[in-house]
């Protein structure tokens, strides 16, 4: 199965703070990084998408410019769940909190939120329903920089805890194979 990865483009947060399920607009103009991201997919495919608007602004240009044949949205291809760390600078979140966050984000959650573990397990429930179909069609997912690593973890069996060594900007399109 074909499958592009694209990443939602980038936000109009400003820098250094911590936004994962929170539902934030994207930085305009956006229509000729649009248009480059269109130009690496395919004519035709299935998309699916993240809920979340920074994913489905990016999605319906997609679904408006080329021939899809559906279009969906899945709550499992949200970004991690930050939980009290939702809009806080990455800066102002306590030490205390943030270091073993950051010494093990794979099995560690964020306050009130999820680890690197249960967003995994959302992808790869996501994936097991994807590959049950019978998909002739690319398939093109817009969603997150953690969603894209989880999907490059399991499609190069990469240990989740070496996620990051998947480099994933703000636009990029990447093309699998499932």
């Amino acid at each position: 199965m074909e499958i592009y990865l694209v990443r939602h483009t980038e936000t109009a947060c400003e820098k250094g703070i911590c936004y994962g399920q929170s539902d934030v607009d994207l930085t305009e103009p956006f229509d000729s990084i649009f248009e480059n991201i269109l130009s690496q997919l395919p004519s035709e495919a299935i998309i699916f998408s993240s809920p979340l608007k920074r994913c489905v602004t990016l999605a319906k240009y997609i679904h408006d410019n080329i021939k899809t044949l559906s279009y969906q949205k899945d709550k499992r291809l949200m970004e991690m769940n930050f939980g009290d760390w939702e809009m806080k600078n990455w800066n102002d979140i306590l030490p205390e909190q943030l270091n073993p966050w950051m010494e093990d984000f794979v099995n560690f959650p964020a306050s009130n939120g999820e680890s690197f573990v249960e967003l995994h397990n959302r992808v790869e429930g996501f994936l097991t329903d994807l590959t049950s179909k019978e998909i002739n069609q690319p398939v093109i997912i817009v969603c997150h920089a953690g969603i894209i690593r989880s999907i490059l973890c399991h499609h190069s069996s990469l240990p989740l805890k070496d996620a990051f060594q998947n480099k994933v900007d703000f636009g990029e399109v990447i093309k699998i194979e499932l």
